[in-house]
């Protein structure tokens, strides 16, 4: 797949291309013995040109996540206000996690590879917190309290445990899109003992 690179112009590549060549490296060598360098000679590029991208190989996984959590803001901002506060969040959270069979790498694959790799965690925490905080931020829109205060906190926590929980048991099934999709909607539906009515008088 190496490709040589045309003397006098910069190369160039996409944030898919490196996403591929860098998944079909993790599974020849191992997420942890594969190097940026490694991915950037697959591609034909210089190191340098992977990072623009990806400023570390840790960023790789995640995709364009900075991209799909602002959809996940504007999918929960155009929710019908008539519609309970736990079941806009419930379906926010089922939309942000659908992506099509045939996307490469795989939805299955990308999120096998984010939950069960050690070297991984530590970055994770940091993209699970900017996650839990598009929740917290709309729950506290919603609920007329500051972000930080106890239950926008809670929403955005017990949402990422439930999502975590059903991405979990659809590893250990190897199975299809449709059936995360159906694990997704019954751990979310847990949703409504804690949003379907807010408790009066919380922190400000």
């Amino acid at each position: 797949m190496t490709q040589a690179v045309t003397r006098g112009r910069p190369a160039a590549t996409t944030h898919d291309e490196i996403e591929r060549a860098a998944f079909a490296l993790f599974t020849v060598h191992g997420f942890e013995s594969t190097t940026l360098e490694m991915i950037a000679a697959e591609l034909g590029v210089a190191r340098r040109t992977v990072t623009r991208y990806y400023p570390s190989k840790n960023d790789i996984p995640w995709g364009q996540f900075d991209a799909t959590l602002k959809k996940f803001a504007d999918v929960l901002a155009r929710m019908p206000a008539d519609v309970p506060l736990w079941q806009r969040v419930h379906r926010g959270v089922v939309a942000f996690n659908t992506f099509p069979d045939s996307a490469a790498p795989s939805h299955q694959d990308r999120m096998r590879l984010i939950l069960q790799t050690p070297a991984l965690q530590a970055h994770s925490v940091l993209r699970y917190g900017q996650w839990r905080a598009v929740i917290a931020k709309y729950v506290a829109a919603d609920t007329g309290v500051r972000a930080e205060a106890l239950l926008p906190q809670l929403a955005g926590h017990v949402s990422l445990a439930l999502a975590v929980s059903a991405y979990e048991q659809w590893l250990v099934s190897d199975g299809s899109q449709g059936m995360l999709l159906d694990l997704l909607d019954q751990a979310m539906s847990e949703l409504q003992t804690l949003l379907q009515q807010p408790r009066q008088g919380a922190a400000r």
